[in-house]
């Protein structure tokens, strides 16, 4: 580092943002962000985002993500003006390389003569080279030891709040935080998608999202359908939702839910949407939603950025890296496993480059239903007003 920048994050140190808040960049008309991944991890993203807007108010935002990230934001209010979807590249999006579609990416965004790249992918050992592949005036991100230094740098440490972490990759380039965690506007159209899929009455509406990528932080069927069995008795709606890899789970879910239930009335309130919703039909959904439920996974982070209380379900770990902040709105239980059910290994672990076992057993089953149905009541019951609702 040299002194120059070592005092700049000296005297930046008690600012206002989350680490150091450096200068500005001078006459930034263009910035790009690297952020692959799914639903969740653009939502980490959005944060910095918002940030970068606020400070290079001038500027356009160029998100380097995925085609979901596209669908989402496409004529959608807010810090980014375009999403530029990444050719597969190896630690950057998986998938089939195809070396021509990858050098006319690079080409294209050469062209644009970014002022500033931002790297919020990791801890930089793929995502770093890529980024200096774009050619910008000024580059900012994370690193891990072994990982090519951008022109200004935040080392990567797995356990880390990731809001935060983007937070204080961007406050390096001068950015400071407008919001902590995702603020997501919800369109006029999407809302009324929203009531008209779910029903137009009065009863609470307690949505639940019981799958994850990684099926070690997905809690059993039988508890949420044990969650879904007590809502409908207690007169509220329930809706399952997924993508359609989540169908079956979600079918499961409500026969075995069905099962529990004391009548038919209480039967008829429960219901899958897994599969049969576009992404702006979901956002819809759990906007109006009363209630979210869910494991560590996209829909939950959604329903939080979108501003519905959410409970939910995390390995401790998770909780570090992803776990809401607050407690009004949200509710967070943790599975404090740290050794693998079957072998004994220490799951603590992890990130990408940890190996792992090949045991997929849950991580949270030990979560108990009469918790997390505390909180979906204390939620339905106190947050109408709290949302103007």
């Amino acid at each position: 580092m040299s002194n120059s920048l070592a005092a700049k994050r000296q005297s930046a140190a008690m600012g206002s943002g989350v680490g150091p808040l450096l200068d500005t960049f001078p006459d930034v008309e263009r910035i790009a962000v690297l952020r692959g991944g799914g639903l969740g991890d653009l939502m980490f993203a959005y944060p910095a985002l918002s940030a970068l807007s606020a400070a290079y108010p001038e500027a356009s935002i160029t998100l380097l993500g995925v085609p979901l990230h596209a669908e989402l934001l496409r004529n959608r209010p807010g810090p980014v003006s375009e999403v530029e979807v990444l050719p597969y590249a190896s630690g950057v999006r998986p998938g089939p390389e195809n070396g021509k579609a990858t050098a006319d990416f690079f080409a294209s965004m050469r062209s644009r003569s970014f002022d500033l790249a931002v790297q919020i992918h990791g801890g930089g050992r793929n995502s770093n080279p890529f980024l200096l592949k774009l050619g910008a005036r000024h580059t900012v991100g994370t690193r891990t030891p072994d990982a090519v230094q951008l022109e200004r740098n935040s080392p990567y440490i797995y356990y880390q709040n990731e809001f935060l972490r983007s937070l204080e990759v961007v406050g390096l380039a001068g950015a400071a935080p407008v919001c902590l965690e995702p603020q997501l506007t919800v369109t006029e159209e999407e809302t009324a998608a929203g009531r008209r899929i779910t029903g137009a009455g009065t009863r609470p509406r307690l949505v639940m999202h019981p799958g994850a990528t990684d099926p070690r932080r997905r809690w059993p069927a039988s508890s949420f359908a044990t969650v879904a069995a007590w809502a409908a008795r207690d007169g509220s709606d329930v809706l399952i939702v997924g993508d359609d890899g989540d169908a079956p789970l979600a079918a499961e879910i409500v026969r075995m839910a069905k099962e529990k239930s004391a009548t038919g009335t209480d039967t008829a309130r429960i219901r899958s949407l897994a599969g049969d919703l576009s992404l702006s039909e979901l956002t819809g959904v759990l906007s109006v939603a009363t209630v979210v439920v869910g494991n560590d996974s996209g829909p939950r982070h959604l329903a939080q950025a979108v501003g519905t209380p959410t409970v939910g379900i995390f390995w401790v770990g998770n909780v570090i890296s992803a776990g809401a902040m607050g407690r009004i709105l949200h509710r967070v239980h943790p599975a404090w496993t740290t050794r693998c059910a079957v072998c004994g290994v220490d799951v603590t672990q992890v990130g990408w480059t940890a190996e792992r076992c090949e045991h997929d057993d849950s991580f949270v089953r030990q979560i108990q239903p009469e918790a997390v149905y505390d909180d979906v009541c204390d939620l339905t019951a106190t947050t109408p007003l709290l949302r103007g609702r």
